[in-house]
């Protein structure tokens, strides 16, 4: 995720989402005393210091909602449609090498399926391994 955040490609999918109608939500399913665990005011100013964007940041220490969506790792993206269906599920894109250069070369499957239940279709990609 570092990558994406390090180049504003992060922020700019968070921005163009709202733009778009999306409600993004980062999710924190650190448990206290674990890696990434923050209380809510810690979440605010990473997030404010990155250029974040997303419409809320939820804490889930006691990890049901990752347990719930099956995360596996960070990042590991969502997009939920309309009705409350998950459309995709995955990576954010198809490189995983920790570069942000590469990003720009990258298939984005986020964005896709985003674009496509704009358009009222089934994204082509619905399902990819996470990395992280």
């Amino acid at each position: 995720m570092n990558k994406h955040y390090e180049v504003d490609n992060n922020q700019k999918l968070q921005r163009k989402a709202a733009e778009d109608g999306v409600v993004w939500l980062s999710i924190c399913s650190s448990a206290p005393g674990k890696q990434g665990h923050m209380d809510n005011d810690a979440w605010n100013e990473l997030q404010a210091e990155k250029g974040a964007a997303p419409a809320a940041v939820l804490p889930d220490a006691d990890g049901k909602v990752g347990k719930l969506y099956r995360a596996q790792n960070t990042p590991f993206m969502w997009v939920i449609d309309a009705e409350g269906k998950v459309a995709y599920k995955g990576a954010i894109d198809d490189d995983a090498r920790a570069r942000g250069d590469a990003i720009a070369k990258a298939r984005n499957y986020v964005t896709e399926a985003i674009a496509a239940l704009k358009a009222d279709k089934t994204p082509e990609v619905t399902s990819t391994p996470p990395y992280g």
